[in-house]
């Protein structure tokens, strides 16, 4: 294992939401940040120079994505996930989800029905209510180890009348990498019943060993035409401050549509450190991301091992992402309790799994993109509160 992640640097008073929140989000200074998702890693060597290059030059004006851009994206998606894509597929946007708004207003009408899976990332919900659509979840199957889709009540949702569905894969929290059989089910039910899916991709980098990243996309040219495929560098590299991100859309008609919504609201332009750091990351991050897997792989482990030997915590096994949701059923205690106890006992900030919808309760996300010694003593304040509440 390298060295290059051993290094913990110190990102206190850089304006950052982990770290300049903690007294905001849990009402005391000493609270140990292990909770939004970005990492407490520096960023690859070949991304920086550019940074610093693009800097040194001196001037920030209006900055284009040109063919060559285009084509770093084409080609990391066919590498990385043997999706042969078109550069023409590509539309860029400063985020991932100003991308599922976008799709949301230009795919669906008011009214309409979209589907999202529970416990999901927050903002999905947000993204479907605030356009005055109608919100139906379909709630994740969980045997107290594993999550998977619950088939049966998706088809009878789709039944009723669904124009869209948002898919999240790999799934944040639960950390599944759905199959290739899981997503031709789910692709079937959607050109069956006719539902745009909105795919969201961007923890697709982060895969660990045993499980593979297929975009729901590259079944089939039928399920390509009906699927916005939202992907990013931004999670892979921890460049997420630079707000750059982009969507393929393979339909010439969806896409014509999101472009035109995206200048309407000015967002059709990303900023230009953002494009430097994507050239970069696609053409000199490979081998840091491999250490980065590595990284994640190690931490994963120490975190599933240690609390297996604990009644209280089940940390479920994530296939991707560097996020692990924690099943805080055991402890009996309620939601505010649970919250209560992790950050003023244990000292430890998680996200709370209320937030990712009522299937969260007694559950806590836990962040374990740092150096392993940092995830440890994150671990072993919580394992000594627990022994103190015994």
């Amino acid at each position: 294992m390298s060295s290059l992640f051993e290094d913990f640097p110190n990102r206190k008073n850089t304006r950052s939401a982990k770290w300049d929140m903690v007294r905001t989000l849990y009402g005391a200074d000493d609270v140990q940040p292990m909770w939004v998702a970005d990492m407490d890693l520096t960023i690859a060597e070949g991304i920086k120079q550019a940074l610093k290059n693009r800097v040194d030059h001196g001037i920030f004006g209006y900055t284009i994505t040109d063919d060559e851009i285009n084509e770093h994206v084409k080609q990391w998606i066919l590498t990385q996930h043997q999706w042969e894509t078109d550069t023409n597929w590509v539309v860029y946007s400063p985020g991932v989800i100003p991308t599922l708004h976008m799709a949301v207003l230009t795919q669906t009408n008011p009214g309409d029905k979209i589907v999202i899976q529970t416990p999901v990332y927050p903002p999905f919900f947000d993204i479907v209510k605030t356009h005055d659509r109608e919100l139906v979840t379909n709630p994740l199957i969980y045997d107290g180890q594993y999550y998977t889709i619950d088939f049966e009540d998706l088809e009878h949702s789709f039944k009723q009348g669904v124009s869209a569905f948002i898919l999240c894969n790999p799934h944040n929290p639960v950390g599944r990498v759905w199959t290739k059989e899981e997503l031709e089910q789910l692709a079937k039910l959607c050109l069956q019943y006719d539902v745009t899916i909105l795919s969201d991709e961007i923890h697709a980098d982060l895969i660990y060993p045993g499980h593979k990243h297929i975009p729901i996309s590259s079944l089939s040219e039928e399920v390509n035409q009906q699927t916005i495929t939202c992907l990013s560098p931004t999670k892979t590299f921890n460049i997420a401050g630079l707000q750059v991100s982009y969507v393929i859309i393979p339909n010439e008609k969806r896409r014509k549509a999101m472009n035109k919504a995206f200048r309407k609201y000015g967002m059709n332009h990303i900023n230009t450190l953002g494009i430097s750091a994507i050239e970069a990351a696609y053409t000199e991050g490979k081998e840091w991301l491999d250490q980065l897997i590595q990284l994640l792989e190690r931490n994963r482990d120490l975190v599933v091992d240690t609390l297996a030997d604990r009644d209280e915590i089940t940390a479920i096994q994530p296939e991707g992402t560097y996020l692990i949701w924690l099943d805080c059923t055991n402890m009996k205690l309620g939601q505010a309790e649970l919250k209560k106890f992790m950050q003023e006992k244990a000292k430890v900030g998680l996200n709370d799994g209320i937030s990712f919808g009522e299937e969260g309760n007694g559950f806590m996300r836990m962040n374990i993109a740092s150096p392993t010694a940092y995830v440890q003593e994150g671990l072993d304040k919580i394992i000594a509160a627990l022994d103190d509440l015994n």
